[in-house]
């Protein structure tokens, strides 16, 4: 099985080839899909996922929130980054840059 590539705060990230984010109408939520394989996501989740631009980084995109939901931008990094390393690690995402 390979690895997860290496994320940190200064990674830039974006869906990997294949993978899209849809609205699933029966269920009422978005969902990733990936060949073979699907993610339900709750709205924070949907949120990180559509701002996965591949042109920010990280960190960015956590002051980004922490502006917008005036809260703790080191908070917000850590959920941020914990959630990525989880949809690298089902190979949904690849680093950018």
């Amino acid at each position: 099985m390979t690895e997860a590539p290496a994320i940190s705060s200064s990674s830039v990230v974006k869906l990997a080839r294949g993978v899209r984010l849809r609205d699933d109408a029966v269920r009422g939520q978005l969902v990733l899909l990936a060949p073979e394989r699907a993610m339900a996501l709750d709205e924070i989740a949907a949120r990180i996922v559509q701002a996965l631009d591949g042109e920010r980084t990280l960190d960015r995109i956590a002051a980004d929130f922490a502006a917008e939901f005036e809260a703790p931008a080191e908070e917000i990094a850590n959920d941020i980054t914990i959630f990525i390393q989880q949809l690298a690690a089902r190979r949904m995402l690849e680093i950018a840059e």
